[in-house]
C-alpha cells in the first residue's frame, strides 16, 4: 500500500555562487512539484540579489537573523519570529544588509522557477 505521506530528509540543495544555502525540501527541483515550493534558506550577511517582480506569492518565516525586503519603493525589516507574504506580481528585491546570517523558511505558490522569478540585470 502506498503511504499517504512523504518525509524529506534529503532535500535538493540548490546550487550558488552568492554563499546562499538553499535547501529545497518540495518543489520543482526536488520532487517536480509545480504548485508550491517549500526551502530553507542561509542568506549571509552583506547577500543580497537583483530585484525581481515573481509570477507567484511568497512567503517568507524568519528563523534566525533579519532580512531586508524593498517592497515596490518601501523597505521593510523583518526579524526572528516574524513572516510576511509577498503577493505575485509585486517588484521585490530581497537582501541581507546586516552583520551576522538570516536563516528563514521560503515557500513559493506556485513553486518557485527561473521561468516565473523575473529577475531584473
Amino acid at each position: 500500500m502506498k503511504k499517504k505521506y512523504t518525509i524529506q530528509d534529503s532535500p535538493f540543495v540548490v546550487p550558488t555562487t552568492d554563499g546562499k544555502v538553499i535547501e529545497e525540501h518540495f518543489g520543482l527541483a526536488t520532487n517536480k512539484d509545480s504548485q508550491i515550493s517549500i526551502a530553507r534558506m542561509i542568506a549571509p550577511a552583506g547577500w543580497s540579489e537583483p530585484f525581481q517582480t515573481p509570477e507567484f506569492d511568497e512567503y517568507t518565516y524568519i528563523i534566525k537573523g533579519k532580512k531586508q525586503f524593498i517592497i515596490e519603493d518601501e523597505v521593510v525589516i523583518l526579524e526572528a519570529g516574524q513572516s510576511i507574504k509577498i503577493n505575485k506580481n509585486t517588484r521585490v528585491q530581497y537582501s541581507n544588509p546586516f552583520t551576522i546570517a538570516c536563516e528563514y523558511i521560503a515557500i513559493c505558490l506556485p513553486a518557485f522557477s527561473m521561468d516565473l522569478v523575473n529577475r531584473e540585470d
